[in-house]
């Protein structure tokens, strides 16, 4: 039997991501995929080509990033390539095109995959690195690149998408400042096209940050694309897709992978549905807004100022507020906790209009005096709006404050930007019963703020435990369940053994009520439908242990741990990195496993499988399109619209058909593995519906039980 239960006694009340890109107009500022010949020589190299293809499959999204480099300099120069670490995603592939062929990369311990490449490069043969610099940041390094030569490399990384009531964001990011000097954009075309397929119908699809640049197709109610294709593309701004479906994704949605003879992997999603009703009584709000000098980038100070300018409009009349800002030290506005009142909002605006960044950061006082803020049994929200960007040695100290908030205090975090300690501000916000959001620049602010806000004022269900009986199951992720938030998926991830069937309970306070629902699943033998979440366990296990670094400081064991799961699964972090070598016989020299030649090609042949199944949902709807004749219909492709798209397609272009691993000859020197498809799955939702008789009825399933699955069926016990 498993039992996972919430962090004992902790009061109720987005967390957004991912890669590398390009936008399409002249801006300001400094760019995340900057590309230079490093070495101490100088130089200049370009990135001709830049081509990326985004797969979201029921809530998994798949990003390949394809680059072509070009060496300008009539010498051999090495390639330095940084860009931003994706929040969230498993960075699952790094290959190269060497004499013509693919050869994957593989990941080993960080230190001996930096001196494999070093060793190559005093004999100028054909490495590849990819390492983890720091929380926020990789950097590829390609050496030799010929004298006017061509390099072509592609970035894989999935994550599962998270969903905020019926909205999902995608989030591709540039703006952040790895480095100032380069101001980079591509001297040929860049692509993008993200192909979004879902069970619960799509109603709408569009780019807050880019609106008028993608044409946007609905092919059926169920399938969305978004495309853009321009030359010379800036790479100076965060590329943002929204899609919103026809309902909220709610209820328990359950994923497994598992090969024949083999232990199986399972991911849970349990999302609460509709809002609670306004709770009549105040609570009281401490706004800490960090000054710091760091906050003076990109704009990160005013997005703060925004943010809690939106806050405080939107509190009533019951609710009390301070503002607290810090750098060094903190200052507080008002000196006590004040009535909402056209008079008090009004100071608070003049007083943040006020407020510059400069100076260090130094977060653990500034939340020391926020919980001096409580005031018996009335609930305090303390709202962190900070990068993160504290001192190291204070980071273990500012998780153990965390831990012992006062009763009836939750802590939120709030990140504006790339340039952000993700991590840490993700582990603060959790470790007090909160939540932690992260917001691009270039997406919708007012309606990211809405969203966090609502789920700041509406708690859902706290004392959250899951329990399942019936079926082996280890290694689970979280190790303690946080509060269910409105719109904000809970999710838990583990290993399995054997197959069968099983049950789930669900217990939890909802409204100072228990409630419980036990649901049926099925966990199968084999199911090859989804092998990307094995991954993405192993990444969430990572993540798990380097929190207990950030908290306990680095052990022997927990360091091991990692390097196993890393090594084992694939996964490039801050202990280990992707190396790219010549051929087979050079990872045989160095003794290192093809172990991610062949989670690729399982994964490649997914894709393909996947692939043909929306081609044949886009060849369907496009026979309904126009005239009866074939060249017609072919011709219309990317013209079509759906009844229920509003957004407008565009003429026909390269972007306008999902590229595949044959487009650019990227044929591999390994051999093909067991044909995989990220299609089909346990994926969609039942319903937690607090308005309509969750007290009644628990955490009710009744809506995934009335949909066909392949792989698990979740069905609700009390159906006749």
């Amino acid at each position: 039997m498993l039992t996972i239960a919430c962090r004992p006694q902790r009061p109720l009340p987005i967390v957004i991501f991912l890669g590398v890109c390009c936008c399409f107009q002249s801006q300001q500022g400094e760019a995340s995929g900057l590309l230079i010949a490093d070495g101490g020589l100088g130089g200049v190299l370009e990135i001709k080509e830049h081509e990326v293809s985004v797969v979201i499959n029921n809530g998994i999204a798949v990003t390949e990033v394809r680059q072509v480099f070009h060496n300008t300099e009539q010498r051999i120069v090495e390639a330095l390539y940084t860009f931003p670490v994706p929040s969230g995603a498993s960075v699952s592939n790094f290959s190269m095109i060497i004499n013509g062929k693919e050869m994957v990369g593989e990941v080993v311990e960080k230190k001996r995959a930096r001196q494999i490449y070093d060793s190559y490069k005093a004999v100028k043969r054909d490495p590849g690195l990819l390492e983890q610099v720091d929380y926020k940041t990789f950097e590829l390094r390609i050496f030799p690149i010929p004298a006017g030569a061509d390099q072509h490399i592609k970035i894989t990384y999935c994550q599962q998408l998270d969903f905020d009531h019926n909205n999902a964001t995608w989030v591709y990011p540039l703006a952040t400042t790895t480095r100032t000097d380069i101001n980079q954009k591509t001297t040929g075309k860049f692509a993008l096209t993200v192909d979004v397929k879902s069970e619960i119908p799509i109603t709408k699809m569009f780019s807050p940050s880019h609106e008028e640049d993608f044409a946007i197709a609905s092919y059926t109610p169920n399938y969305t694309r978004a495309s853009l294709e321009v030359q010379e593309g800036n790479l100076s701004q965060d590329v943002v897709i929204a899609f919103d479906t026809e309902r909220p994704r709610t209820g328990v949605d359950i994923v497994t992978s598992k090969r024949s003879g083999e232990d199986g992997y399972f991911m849970m999603t349990v999302t609460a549905g509709k809002e609670l009703e306004e709770d009549s009584a105040g609570m009281d709000y401490v706004f800490v807004m960090d000054i710091s000098g760091s906050m003076g980038n990109d704009g990160k100070l005013t997005h703060s100022r925004n943010t809690v300018d939106s806050f405080v409009t939107s509190l009533g009349t019951e609710d009390r507020f301070e503002i607290i800002t810090f750098n060094n030290a903190p200052q507080m506005h008002f000196g006590k906790m004040t009535v909402v009142s056209d008079e008090s909002r009004k100071s608070a605006e003049e007083f943040l209009k006020s407020q510059r960044a400069k100076g260090g950061t130094s977060l653990r006082p500034a939340v020391t005096t926020a919980y001096k803020y409580k005031d018996g049994d009335r609930a305090l929200n303390v709202v962190v709006l900070s990068d993160g960007m504290t001192e190291d040695k204070e980071q273990s100290e500012l998780l153990r404050l965390i831990s012992t908030a006062p009763s009836g205090t939750r802590v939120f975090c709030i990140g504006i930007g790339n340039d952000v300690n993700r991590p840490l501000l993700k582990q603060l916000a959790e470790g007090a019963g909160g939540l932690a959001a992260f917001v691009s620049q270039q997406d919708d602010f007012a309606r990211q703020s809405q969203a966090f806000r609502r789920k700041l004022m509406r708690p859902v269900a706290t004392a959250v435990r899951i329990i399942v009986n019936g079926i082996e199951t280890s290694d689970i992720t979280p190790e303690a369940l946080p509060d269910l938030f409105y719109g904000a998926p809970l999710r838990l991830s583990g290993r399995y053994k054997n197959s069968g069937d099983a049950t789930i309970t669900i217990e939890a306070d909802v409204m100072g009520r228990p409630i419980s629902q036990t649901v049926q699943v099925k966990f199968p033998d084999v199911e090859e439908t989804n092998p990307e979440i094995e991954r993405l366990w192993a990444f969430q296990q990572v993540e798990q242990l380097m929190a207990g670094i950030r908290r306990n400081g680095e052990s022997a064991a927990s360091v091991a741990r990692i390097l196993n799961l890393c090594e084992g699964y694939s996964i490039a972090g801050e202990y280990a990195s992707f190396i790219v070598l010549e051929n087979d016989a050079e990872y045989s020299r160095w003794a290192i496993e093809r172990r991610n030649a062949t989670r690729v090609n399982r994964d490649d042949n997914a894709r393909l499988r996947l692939q043909e199944q929306l081609l044949q949902l886009r060849d369907s709807a496009l026979a309904q399109t126009g005239p009866a004749e074939p060249q017609a219909v072919a011709a219309s492709e990317p013209g079509h619209q759906n009844g229920s798209q509003t957004s407008q397609t565009s003429a026909a272009s390269p972007s306008s058909t999902l590229p595949t691993p044959t487009d650019l000859n990227w044929t591999r020197q390994s051999s093909p593995s067991v044909s995989q498809s990220f299609s089909g799955g346990s994926r969609g939702g039942g319903a937690i519906d607090p308005l309509t008789g969750l007290l009644a009825i628990g955490l009710a399933v009744a809506a995934v039980s009335n949909r066909k699955r392949r792989g698990i069926k979740l069905e609700n016990p009390n159906r006749n």
